[in-house]
């Protein structure tokens, strides 16, 4: 039996805090690819784009979600889950460097495909590590308090883009910046040693992997990070959009809304990482499900800046850790096949391409912004029906 078997089965702690620190600030890089949702606004102002066109530009980022998340997942099983991060944040480094060769929008939708593919690699291979520096009954809580750190990192984009954008007429110098952290979190990971131990899954196929999607549990799980990314990203997309149609206000000032999302995402994650620790996440999964219901019920009919800032913050309250609880149901459902069930949740995170595109139709279609909204709402009404599946089974 390997020590890593030996440290899951006892509870305790694998590794220091010194090990773990780099891994949970992976999380602060993963929060770079939430950028794509009001750079979206920006250049779809610049190339006079419709919502449908410029909604392309978070496909170009989480098609590959779709694409490379599963062969992901076996990759870890050949070269390990340390490079594989590692090998995330050099495409990364890459991609958030690529806006500065020219500003035209074959570059821009290039620079977002690159670091859609780095951040694939990311969320399959960052949230499998931590396993390897944590116990198991710990494990919600420690996913939940990397994605406070990921909701920091999101919150902080559009104000730097909106700073940019007012200070230097440029959104597009958050990009070096961005590239900077991505090199010293990289260096910072490389100088850490973390023992992976024995590896027991032994999975060799793409069809072995997808395979894993025939358990129904699974399957939902899958279902639920789908829509909830799409929730995340369509309402940074649409939020401003929301605010700019009702209240006539400029893109520059609306923008600012999506740091609101996140700014109330990472309150929650906060929170929900202390309290994770003590109630039963089943039930707080209900009442997040209830929260983000109402928030979109509230967008639906809002035409006041103060109510569409009420419905987005709590949205982001309410959506804060979904992902983490909903990751942990499979970890734990599975733990033997942890790289490929990691594989196949982030795969889920492709609804970032798929839902903006779904809302960009909806809102072209209906020629205002409820569209949109209307599509966030089927999403958020699938959680709560799973809440409730959820807590009946453990009933």
């Amino acid at each position: 039996m390997t020590q890593e078997t030996t440290n899951t089965q006892t509870g305790q702690p694998k590794t220091s805090v010194l090990q773990l620190a780099p891994i949970l600030f992976g999380f602060f890089i993963m929060g770079f690819v939430d950028v794509v949702g009001i750079a979206t606004n920006y250049v779809k102002k610049d190339f006079g784009l419709s919502d449908t066109l410029s909604n392309l530009l978070p496909m170009a980022v989480f098609l590959w979600f779709l694409i490379f998340s599963v062969p992901t997942g076996m990759l870890m099983n050949k070269i390990g889950r340390k490079r594989t991060v590692q090998l995330s944040m050099l495409v990364t480094g890459i991609g958030l460097l690529v806006p500065m060769i020219s500003y035209t929008l074959p570059v821009v939708l290039s620079a977002f495909a690159l670091l859609g593919i780095g951040n694939t690699l990311l969320q399959v291979a960052l949230n499998p590590l931590l396993t390897n520096v944590v116990s198991k009954d710990k494990l919600t809580s420690s996913l939940t308090t990397g994605q406070f750190i990921k909701a920091v990192s999101s919150f902080l984009g559009p104000i730097i883009a909106a700073y940019a954008g007012t200070q230097f007429g440029n959104w597009q110098a958050l990009f070096p910046i961005f590239a900077g952290i991505t090199v010293l979190s990289f260096l910072w990971l490389s100088a850490t040693p973390l023992h992976e131990g024995g590896r027991n899954e032994s999975t060799s196929t793409i069809a072995e992997c997808f395979a894993l999607l025939g358990d129904r549990r699974i399957f939902l799980y899958f279902a639920g990070i789908l829509t909830l990314v799409g929730i995340d990203v369509g309402l940074n997309v649409s939020g401003p959009r929301l605010l700019m149609e009702r209240t006539g206000m400029e893109l520059e000032q609306a923008g600012y809304v999506a740091s609101l999302y996140f700014v109330f995402k990472t309150t929650g994650t906060f929170l929900g990482a202390i309290l994770l620790a003590k109630w039963p996440a089943r039930r707080f999964y209900l009442i997040s499900a209830i929260g983000a219901v109402a928030a979109m019920i509230l967008l639906l009919f809002a035409h006041n800046a103060a109510l569409i800032y009420a419905g987005v913050a709590l949205a982001g309250f309410a959506c804060a850790n979904i992902f983490s609880i909903l990751f942990s149901f499979a970890m734990q459902r599975m733990p033997e096949r942890s790289n490929e069930v990691s594989g196949l949740l982030i795969m889920g995170v492709s609804g970032g391409a798929i839902f903006p595109l779904l809302m960009g139709l909806a809102s072209d279609a209906a020629a205002a912004q409820w569209g949109a909204i209307a599509v966030l709402l089927v999403c958020c009404a699938y959680h709560w029906w799973l809440a409730v599946k959820e807590l009946k089974s453990s009933i």
